[in-house]
């Protein structure tokens, strides 16, 4: 069975999503060239030369919050929630009505598994900026990080009508459905993406495992089949369809024969019974009486002894 783990997905991918980096608000001045090359480097993926060069940048003109902005994403991007989410909170304190600051911090604070915080930065994003969908996204991953099923399902929900193109907010609502155990809607969205990836393993095998919930074994077996031929070395994916057959089973084996009851040997009436013994009685007392009409009458024998 597949186990009910949060999926945080890696938070420079939601940046990904966004407007791209953050724009300096002065166009020349102490620190752009730096500033020009951090971006350069974050662009082609190079995180850590990025993250030094948003330094230098902020070694320059430490008041400009888009050299914070930049680096905290390139952190985002390596993984360092801690010093992602210092340097979102410089960017606040410096610009205290930039939503991307709060979104950059939720983010920091999702890969830190603080969700309160994550939440309340994405509610102030939301709050300065409603129109922007990834901000309902990640407002929805704090809302799963904290168990708020209902919410999530809300939230991303909004993220999907406002970018229906990104699969997470697909399958980030099926998996709150699927806590919900509103088990339709969640095939309904694993269906979506696997119509618009039919080689999206992630998707078969997890609707593969809401037809497990829904104990729609067949529907099971065939998704988890339909995976394995994709990566037919998953070892989870292999346990999971073992489990599946091994629950199907039972299901398809042929119904047991009847079973056969010996029929009882007849018991041999007793002949001790009330009946006979008042026969035997009578019987009895016939005998006696016709003994003693036979022995009336005859003459007593003389014994040959003196007495």
């Amino acid at each position: 069975m597949i186990t009910k783990r949060i999926t945080i997905f890696a938070a420079a991918a939601g940046f990904l999503g966004m407007a791209g980096l953050a724009s300096a608000k002065e166009k020349g001045g102490s620190g752009m060239d730096n500033y020009t090359k951090g971006n350069q480097f974050f662009e082609a993926k190079q995180y850590e030369q990025a993250v030094e060069e948003f330094a230098k940048a902020i070694e320059a003109n430490a008041k400009q919050p888009a050299f914070y902005e930049n680096r905290g994403f390139a952190y985002i991007a390596l993984e360092k929630g801690t010093e992602a989410a210092a340097d979102f909170s410089k960017a606040i304190e410096l610009t205290p009505k930039d939503e991307r600051a709060y979104m950059g911090r939720a983010q920091a604070s999702l890969l830190q598994k603080d969700y309160g915080q994550a939440l309340a930065d994405a509610n102030k994003a939301i709050e300065l900026k409603p129109d922007n969908a990834i901000t309902y996204k990640f407002r929805g991953f704090a809302e799963i990080g904290l168990s708020q099923w209902d919410k999530a399902v809300a939230d991303f929900t909004t993220a999907n009508q406002k970018n229906p193109d990104d699969p997470q907010n697909y399958d980030r609502r099926a998996w709150a459905n699927r806590n919900l155990k509103n088990y339709d809607a969640a095939v309904a969205d694993y269906t979506t993406l696997i119509e618009k990836n039919p080689a999206d393993t992630e998707a078969l095998v997890r609707r593969g495992a809401t037809y497990t919930a829904m104990t729609q074994y067949e529907k099971a077996i065939a998704d988890y089949q339909a995976a394995l031929k994709l990566k037919p070395d998953d070892y989870d994916t292999v346990q999971r369809l073992q489990y599946v057959q091994s629950a199907l089973a039972p299901k398809n084996a042929p119904p047991p024969a009847p079973a056969v009851t010996p029929t009882p040997t007849p018991e041999k009436p007793s002949l001790i019974t009330p009946l006979n013994i008042g026969i035997a009685i009578a019987v009895l007392i016939i005998i006696a009486i016709i003994g003693r009409l036979v022995t009336r009458g005859k003459a007593e024998e003389t014994s040959g002894r003196i007495r």
